[in-house]
């Protein structure tokens, strides 16, 4: 059965900053995934508040959003079957200490905040994820 999804992914700035990008997008070609899209780009705070307003109640909000605007990201639409869930998968839990070995966090992540990768939590995030990053 054909499931071909999108998902958007992020190279965060900690790892952006320790030049992991190839190796990471390596890890998503060796799992599968097609790099359809990608840039690398810095974001303002407020760019990174509307895309993070789904976690705007959340204690670590701020922080979240003075992260991602605090130095290059790369942004990438990954695609594969069931991406959403493959890229979960993969990235591993947010905690980096927690996640299983071999995921992305386990092997690039510094610490919670720190955790390397950011990817679309749901088909329907996905999209407007992509969009937000990559208008039509």
């Amino acid at each position: 059965m054909n499931n071909l999804e999108k998902t958007l992914s992020i190279i965060k700035p900690d790892a952006v900053e320790r030049n992991l990008q190839e190796e990471i997008k390596k890890n998503f070609i060796d799992n599968g995934f097609e790099i359809k899209n990608e840039k690398k780009i810095q974001i303002s705070k407020s760019e990174a508040e509307e895309f993070y307003k789904v976690h705007q109640s959340k204690p670590f909000y701020a922080e979240l959003c003075n992260y991602l605007s605090s130095g290059p990201i790369v942004v990438m639409v990954l695609e594969k079957n069931n991406a959403v869930i493959d890229n979960r998968k993969l990235m591993g839990a947010t905690d980096p200490t927690k996640a299983d070995e071999g995921t992305l966090r386990k092997k690039y992540g510094i610490s919670i905040d720190k955790n390397s990768v950011h990817g679309s939590d749901s088909i329907e995030n996905a999209k407007i994820e992509i969009n937000f990053f990559f208008k039509s």
